[in-house]
């Protein structure tokens, strides 16, 4: 990159860029704001140009942190205070001007920041508003930002950053109590829940005061009410749902036998109006408009996958979260108290909990159909749906020309779009494999699921489980099956050289 940067700032910049990479931000801006006259950028609803690495991570955003001095000794991270690292800062105005160059040169198309905790979490956290506020204030920046939000830090500052932010996030680390304080003891799931609970009831104010200006829901909440499902707080008007104070957001465990338990035996109890600074400058974006995510690192506690993914939909339910990102781990450390089975990190266990996601944010599934107690582990082999699928046989076969939406959801192959596609076709005609196939149905999979005019594709086709799992493992390669020995593993920086088909 050809930047004319000091040798200071561009080393600051290789440290924290690189310090940053385990953060995970592959998502779309989910806000639309058009360009403003005497400002630079714009943060338009599938605005943010994504490049994805080799390893899967998105590498559009200026992704650092404001720091990697870190007064917590969390066990898995790379910035932890025992480690001997080289510790650097940058100041609000290097940020800014650092975004606006990278801006200007096409190379970004927004800012995601976060940062190690330096003397206290409001310390931490003034210092990160202090920079948005520049960004948006002084440099005129209208593009779109990734906040992470502070731990333990003040609600006074988290609804600041709220103001000056796109999306915030505050990750929740571990799975469980018990993990946290295992491997990050000077975390608490309470310093966790509250920030993430006053920024859910600030957006709710937000869209109420707004008319739903620059708000949204997350998808699951959307895929719920098509179900039929009752959310907590779905009966509430928008109103009614933002009355809460900040001052006043307490986190308790509804049993004191099982605090180590997952966020689903958490009870968080909130009253009052959460924004004091609607005489703010500019709130016409509205507070965190593009939402808040999360991110849960995946094997480096004991968790099962049932219980990740329990977690998971308790987040949606009750957070109203946009996305929950999951983070393979990375024993960036070698510490041996923290160990990934064959010395490679779960990517494949990552992947499944992907697909376990998208099947509850879209298709309607919920944790307990996907996986259970008796069975709290994901199919090797086979991804959750087609799983799903096997283990229901006698929802099979689905006729296509009658079938609703939300049971052609279930059949492997059949995607939202195709489903919404085949929908729209039938009012026209029957459809047959053919028409299907057009229509983008994955046919080597949704064929032992389907009949068409009441016939199965093939007239050898038997619906038996036995017999369908046969035929969709054999195709597989290995990477679906597993990682090997040879496959290797690293995080890219925003500095690596690579050339295509080299990786």
């Amino acid at each position: 990159m050809i930047l004319e940067l000091n040798s200071a700032l561009s080393d600051k910049l290789r440290i924290l860029s690189a310090a940053a990479k385990y953060d995970v931000a592959c998502t779309s801006s989910g806000v639309s704001r058009k360009s403003k006259k005497g400002e630079l950028g714009a943060a338009e609803a599938a605005g943010i140009c994504h490049s994805f690495a080799a390893d899967g991570r998105c590498v559009s955003l200026l992704k650092i942190l404001f720091t990697n001095e870190c007064i917590f000794n969390c066990k898995y991270c790379i910035n932890r205070c025992s480690n001997d690292v080289p510790r650097t800062s940058f100041t609000p105005d290097e940020i800014c001007q650092l975004t606006m160059e990278f801006y200007r040169r096409n190379y970004i198309e927004g800012l995601f920041l976060s940062s190690g905790v330096m003397q206290s979490p409001d310390y931490t956290m003034e210092l990160i508003c202090e920079t948005l506020r520049k960004l948006r204030i002084e440099y005129k920046f209208n593009g779109y930002v990734h906040c992470k939000a502070i731990p333990g830090a003040s609600p006074g500052l988290v609804e600041m950053a709220g103001w000056y932010a796109d999306r915030m996030s505050v990750n929740l680390e571990l799975p469980t109590e018990a993990g946290l304080r295992e491997l990050a003891p000077n975390k608490t799931r309470k310093n966790i829940l509250t920030p993430m609970r006053q920024i859910q009831a600030g957006m709710a104010e937000s869209r109420a005061v707004l008319g739903m200006k620059g708000g949204n829901q997350s998808s699951y909440w959307y895929t719920q009410k098509r179900m039929g499902r009752s959310l907590p707080g779905s009966n509430e008007s928008l109103e009614s749902a933002a009355r809460y104070t900040s001052s006043n957001i307490t986190v308790e465990n509804k049993d004191n036998n099982i605090n180590e338990n997952s966020i689903t035996d958490v009870s968080i109890k909130t009253k009052g109006n959460v924004l004091a600074q609607w005489n703010r400058n500019d709130t016409s974006r509205g507070f965190v408009p593009a939402g808040q995510s999360t991110q849960i690192i995946i094997g480096a506690t004991g968790e099962s996958d049932y219980q990740i993914l329990s977690v998971t939909e308790a987040l949606y339910q009750k957070f109203d979260l946009k996305r929950v990102f999951y983070s393979a781990f990375v024993n960036v450390n070698n510490d041996s108290s923290l160990v990934v089975n064959g010395g490679q990190p779960p990517l494949h266990r990552e992947h499944r909990l992907y697909q376990a996601d998208w099947l509850l944010r879209y298709y309607g599934f919920a944790a307990g159909e996907i996986l259970s107690e008796n069975r709290p582990f994901f199919n090797t082999y086979l991804d959750p749906k087609c799983d799903w699928a096997l283990g229901h046989m006698e929802y099979f076969p689905v006729e296509i020309n009658t079938a609703p939406y939300n049971t052609l959801l279930r059949v492997p192959g059949i995607g939202i779009k195709s489903a919404g596609r085949i929908v729209n076709a039938r009012k026209t005609g029957r459809l047959d494999f053919n028409s299907l196939k057009k229509m983008g149905v994955v046919l080597k999979r949704a064929i032992y699921f389907i009949t068409c005019n009441g016939r199965m594709m093939y007239d050898f086709l038997k619906v038996e489980e036995d017999y369908i799992t046969r035929n969709l493992v054999s195709g597989e390669t290995d990477i679906v099956k597993g990682f090997g020995d040879n496959i290797t593993y690293k995080q890219l920086t925003l500095f690596d050289d690579f050339q295509i088909g080299k990786i």
